[in-house]
């Protein structure tokens, strides 16, 4: 079955297992973990990616994924063996603020 572009995708595992085209960016994974800072910020246009990028951590690290490393084979962070090792070994809480809309706190709440 042919590869397709994959338009929409936010979570990483449906866009890995969905046969669709995906521009490499596990090496994200290995920069982050090795530059050890205590807090990231990440500011990119809207739909450029940001939510997708936090999955991916997500499948990585997490726990809750430590069974399906498969889906990082012949991506960039699984020639690293020191990275391998390191797949599905921690608890994650990932939390997304996409869905949230408003102009100030009151407006968040409602």
């Amino acid at each position: 079955m042919a590869k397709t572009v994959g338009i929409g995708y936010q979570d990483f595992g449906d866009l890995i297992k969905g046969n669709v085209f995906y521009i490499d960016k596990t090496y994200f994974i290995k920069d982050w973990w090795e530059n050890r800072d205590v807090v990231t910020l990440i500011t990119r246009p809207r739909r450029f990616g940001k939510t997708l990028t936090m999955s991916m951590l997500e499948y990585f690290f997490s726990n809750r994924y430590a069974k399906q490393g498969k889906i990082f084979e012949g991506l960039s962070i699984w020639e690293h063996e020191e990275y391998r090792n390191l797949q599905g070994t921690y608890p994650v809480i990932n939390l997304s603020f996409a869905n949230v809309k408003g102009d100030d706190y009151q407006d968040v709440r409602r």
